[in-house]
């Protein structure tokens, strides 16, 4: 059997309001509606495209290193996730809404809205300036109350708080703050707690509805393991697939004995002990320099812990001696060529094969709505521009 699936742009003239989406999520849930494909106003598919009855909503990723996907994702997945959310946080409570809407991310703070049956806050735009977070918040009043944000959005919160009576004291109010999306630098985690806030950091992805593994623990029946140096995840919060690719659902959702697990594509390992899981980066974000398998995720994780270098991304680019080399991309100049100390610290902590070759700067690090650095259009643009030798 299938259903309608209906394709509501978010933006842009006649765009529904976020609680307006909300009801309508609320109606796939319940199959009383159509499924639901919340897109921005220039990107989606056709309409008139019908999906199995058990799809409830359909979510397009980012696309931040590769072509975007339409994941179909059943009513059970989502409120799964929820549940498993609320016994992890210490129980249902009220969200303010602070990510858009046509990200998993987002969209799970409507759905746990709905399964909390409480009305979330919505801040305006998803744009997180300290003071209008601190008014929004302020209007919270349920006993448990959460946040989800992305660590930019963090850090930009955790830079006010300090010298902003009013900011701490909403952040402090929250029953928890997930954060999640990418990596997350230690230092901040490291400040969130010199300041008494209880932040979560998230692991998930679209395929998983959101986050599934909190603080490195599984929750809810969620199970975790590594294969050939992968993440693969089983449990109630699989996604059924990709809509109008099978092959590609095929690749990615595999059954092994019965069990459907999920490939994540992210290089991880399991605590044998603890079973805490530890995300290493992504297995296509690896390059081969010199003969040498190396890890672009890893040598950003050491770049952006050096003075001004918070915010670098680190791509590859053609050599014609090394075949790919890393390349440090920042913007705005720094006082003297860093590349000296980043080829430095990099070689220290993973070894001379993984030295950045080049550092360049770019008029800015162009973002997706998600928070995430939008490395496509970083490549593009370092390749139209060139990189320094």
């Amino acid at each position: 059997m299938t259903r309608h699936l209906r394709v509501i742009p978010v933006s842009g003239a006649g765009a529904p309001t976020p609680l307006e989406l909300m009801a309508l999520v609320r109606e796939a849930l319940t199959a009383q509606g159509d499924a639901v494909m919340p897109i921005e106003a220039a990107t989606g598919p056709a309409l008139g495209r019908e999906v199995p009855r058990r799809v409830a909503v359909v979510i397009e990723t980012s696309g931040s290193t590769d072509a975007p996907k339409r994941v179909m994702l059943s009513t059970d997945a989502l409120l799964a996730s929820a549940a498993a959310s609320a016994d992890a946080l210490g129980g249902p409570g009220q969200w303010l809404l602070a990510l858009p809407t046509h990200y998993v991310a987002g969209l799970q703070v409507l759905v746990r809205s709905i399964s909390a049956q409480t009305t979330p806050v919505v801040l305006p735009h998803g744009h997180v300036e300290p003071q209008d977070f601190a008014v929004y918040a302020e209007t919270m009043t349920e006993p448990l109350r959460y946040v989800s944000l992305v660590p930019v959005q963090l850090a930009r919160l955790l830079e006010a708080a300090p010298g902003d009576p009013r900011v701490l004291a909403v952040l402090r109010r929250f029953t928890a703050i997930l954060v999640g999306g990418q990596a997350i630098r230690p230092e901040i985690m490291t400040r969130a707690a010199d300041l008494g806030l209880r932040v979560v950091r998230t692991y998930g992805s679209s395929e998983t509805s959101g986050g599934c593994v909190y603080n490195g623990i599984p929750i809810g029946n969620t199970r975790v393991r590594v294969v050939d140096g992968q993440l693969e995840l089983s449990g109630a919060v699989l996604a059924e697939g990709y809509l109008d690719e099978p092959a590609r659902t095929a690749e990615r959702f595999i059954d092994v004995h019965g069990v459907r697990w999920y490939s994540t594509g992210d290089l991880g390992e399991v605590d044998r002990v603890s079973g805490e899981v530890r995300v290493l980066g992504r297995a296509d974000n690896v390059i081969i320099s010199g003969g040498v398998k190396v890890s672009l995720d890893a040598i950003e994780a050491i770049v952006r812990t050096l003075p001004g270098l918070m915010d670098a991304v680190v791509l590859s680019a053609e050599d014609p001696e090394w075949g790919q080399v890393p390349v440090v991309v920042s913007a705005g100049a720094p006082t003297a060529d860093p590349l000296p100390s980043i080829a430095h610290a990099v070689a220290a902590a993973l070894g001379r094969p993984a030295r950045p070759a080049r550092f360049t700067i770019v008029p800015t690090i162009p973002l997706l709505a998600s928070g995430k650095p939008d490395r496509r259009a970083l490549a593009a643009w370092l390749a139209e521009h060139g990189t320094p030798a």
